[in-house]
């Protein structure tokens, strides 16, 4: 009978140790947050991540990463990942507005609060969603070409990937911005906001297209692929990307670009996690939380 009562003393108190393990919230007790990243392979969303890791340790929160490599079956699992690790909040930076659906319901299942960054969600809950005017971004290129060609000319509009938000805001843009002039958009293809697929698409429009004023790029990795094909072609043709980043910068330094559309994507990160941490807390948080845009010229 000891022996019995001893043996079920024992399972008690290992069952109790488990349990106690699978409990942890986090290491050194700091709540954990997730953050499910498009792509690292792109600078912008590199710096996204390095403003969320910043503000990550400023506040005292455990940040954990997952890169979806532009593949949303693979943000899913990021998704489904960081749930099984057992974080409080989500913060996603999704590969395609509809797609990301999914991944999404998977933590409103869970009852894990999820904040979009830079691209919006067309379905599942989102508590906030934290980004640039990408419309108002569009508009600012728009304009800027229809002034530096004299309200007359023909452009080309080199397109993100399809079904995110943001090729599609900053596409809306652009083009009601051109519509109250006489340009006219002679090719518009999809480079899904890469560089090499920016200078490829680019190249091949060079050759069917003889007459090119200007092109605009959803954002600077594209715009700087399509640079190097117009440089190797020879023709003056100006070229607006959007992102700001370092190397789009210094290109319009240069004046080999002529402008781009600056966002702040460490600020976007930097304000997920923030929101992210007054969620924990319980505090209430804006539908929408704006990022400011301004436009880099020489």
């Amino acid at each position: 009978m000891k022996k019995s009562i001893a043996l079920l003393l024992c399972l008690l108190l290992t069952l109790g140790t488990l349990a106690g393990c699978g409990a942890k919230p986090a290491e050194d007790g700091k709540e954990k947050i997730g953050l499910v990243v498009s792509t690292l392979n792109n600078p912008f969303f590199v710096t996204l991540k390095e403003g969320a890791e910043a503000k990550a340790k400023e506040l005292g929160v455990e940040l954990i990463v997952l890169d979806s490599q532009n593949d949303p079956a693979k943000e899913l699992a990021n998704v489904e990942d960081l749930l099984t690790q057992g974080v409080s909040v989500i913060l996603i930076n999704p590969t395609d507005s509809d797609a990301v659906g999914n991944a999404i319901k998977r933590a409103n299942e869970k009852n894990v609060p999820v904040i979009t960054l830079d691209r919006g969600a067309n379905s599942g809950e989102v508590v906030t969603h934290v980004a640039s005017d990408n419309v108002a971004g569009g508009t600012m290129a728009g304009e800027f070409i229809v002034e530096k060609l004299g309200g007359k000319g023909k452009v080309v509009e080199l397109e993100g990937i399809a079904g995110t938000s943001a090729a599609r805001d900053r596409g809306k843009g652009f083009n009601d911005a051109i519509s109250k002039s006489d340009i006219e958009v002679v090719a518009r293809q999809v480079a899904d906001f890469d560089r090499t697929k920016g200078l490829n698409v680019m190249e091949n429009i060079l050759q069917a297209q003889p007459e090119i004023d200007a092109v605009f790029a959803h954002n600077d990795e594209m715009a700087l692929g399509a640079l190097k094909a117009i440089e190797a072609s020879g023709r003056n043709i100006i070229v607006v990307g959007f992102d700001a980043t370092d190397d789009a910068v210094k290109a319009v330094k240069e004046g080999k670009m002529a402008a781009t559309v600056a966002q702040q994507p460490s600020l976007i990160g930097s304000l997920g996690v923030e929101n992210a941490v007054k969620i924990i807390k319980g505090e209430k948080v804006a539908d929408f939380i704006p990022v400011e845009l301004k436009l880099i010229t020489k």
